[in-house]
Order: C-alpha cells, then structure tokens, then sequence
C-alpha cells in the first residue's frame, strides 16, 4: 500500500468522520490546550498536518501554526476550513521537507510517526524536527504503546477498539515491527467498510534513544493530554523531548 494509495482522495473526504471520538471535545479541548501552553509565544509546526483536525483550533487559540503533509488531497480537505495565509502547508514527508523559519514547537499527533514503517525513517523525522526548532524548543509526540499478541504461534493480531458500529484490529509482524491497522465501520444492512493503513510501531525506550541521536532528551510522558501518570497499564503516550541546548 502506497501513501498516495491510502491517503488518497476518499479517505481524505471521509477521514474527519473515521474517528468521531477524536473530534469530541472530551479529547480535543486538552490536546488543544497542551500544544498551546508548550508553544507559548511563539509557532507550532504539524508534522503530518493531514484536515486540519488539530491544527484548525489551535490557530483559533491564536497560536501561528504551519505544517507538513505528503497528501494532496488532505490538504485539499484542510483548505475548506482554513486558506494558506491562516495555515500554510508544505507538501511533502514529515522526515525530509523543510519548512522555512524556525518554531517553539513541533508536534506529531495520533500515532502518526508510525505511518513512517522503518526504523530509519523514524530518527530522520526526530532530526527534521530538530531542524525546524530553536534553541529550547520542543518536539511532542503521541504514540500508542503496542499491545503484542498474548501467544507467539498463530495468526498475530490483536483486538484494538470494540464498540456499536466499529471494531479495530492490528494485525502485527514481531519480526519488523509492522501493524496493519484494520478499521471497520457498520451502517444499519450487512455492509461494512474497511479502511487499512501500515506502520512501524516503537516502544517508548526506543523513541526516547530515536531523540537522544538527534539531540533531544526526555522532558516530560504522561498516559494523556491531561497529564495522567504513565504507567505500565497505559496504552497510549504524550512525550514531550526538549531540544538540548549547545
């Protein structure tokens, strides 16, 4: 699966409805209001800025944010809500493209690092991070924390999120670190839909030495947006790497 396959036209058309829980204020408002207190007075870089589903109200808050996404057509879905002088955007791959001037903060939501699926790929986008900061900037990075299969033999894959009209699969590769994510979406007949994306997932530890190689260290994880504690039961993070100062 190619990304202009997958981040192609119609997922981009239905991606703000995907995720509803995503979009609900319970966990917009803090993502919102975290990246706002990080960034401070200066701007925000989105690596993999995608519709604008965080962007959009952190420019709101009067926060000057910019970004970087490689699919057209998202950024297509982002301009319906917001033009190129309110949220400018370089097309491109958030571990490579460039975006000029330098940034109080770079942030990467909703485990979209992992759409990079080598390790290699990973510790470039720490140090194109660490390109667009100033001096005492940070990079924020959401992350879920991988949920292996209970046996080693067998069909390896794992149960992500159940709920009416939606169920979520991994199905995972121990070997390269690869997940297939399948999302699967109910109407009232026998019909579903299916949307399938790969990535490379990482442990915490492993994210943390990907910052250290690009002259970050570890300011500050918790298990969510508001601050919960991290701990060996949480199944998702909010690390914040602070660039080292020379």
């Amino acid at each position: 699966m190619r990304n202009d396959e997958i981040w192609g036209r119609e997922t981009a058309e239905s991606y703000d409805a995907l995720d509803g829980e995503m979009f609900s204020p319970d966990v917009l408002g803090p993502t919102v209001d975290r990246l706002a207190e990080l960034a401070g007075e200066g701007r925000a870089l989105e690596f993999a800025i995608g519709t604008g589903r965080v962007a959009v109200p952190l420019r709101k808050r009067g926060i000057p944010v910019a970004g970087i996404d490689i699919s057209p057509a998202m950024v297509a879905q982002l301009r319906k809500k917001a033009d190129e002088a309110t949220i400018p955007v370089c097309l491109g791959d958030m571990a490579t493209t460039v975006f000029p001037g330098r940034f109080s903060l770079v942030y990467l939501v909703y485990n979209t690092i992992s759409n990079l699926l080598t390790q290699a790929e990973q510790v470039t986008c720490f140090r194109n991070a660490a390109r667009h900061l100033a001096p005492g900037g940070r990079f924020l990075v959401e992350l879920w924390v991988p949920e292996l299969p209970k046996a080693t033999l067998g069909p390896q894959a794992v149960i992500y999120r159940s709920e009416p009209g939606y169920i979520s699969l991994d199905t995972i590769d121990v070997v390269s670190q690869r997940v297939v994510s399948h999302h699967f979406k109910f109407g009232e007949d026998r019909q579903s839909t299916l949307f399938r994306s790969p990535h490379r997932y990482i442990w915490p530890a492993e994210l943390d030495l990907m910052a250290q190689l690009a002259g970050f260290g570890l300011e500050s994880r918790s298990a969510d947006w508001v601050g919960s504690p991290f701990t060996a039961e949480s199944r998702s993070h909010v690390s914040v790497y602070r660039l080292m100062e020379e």
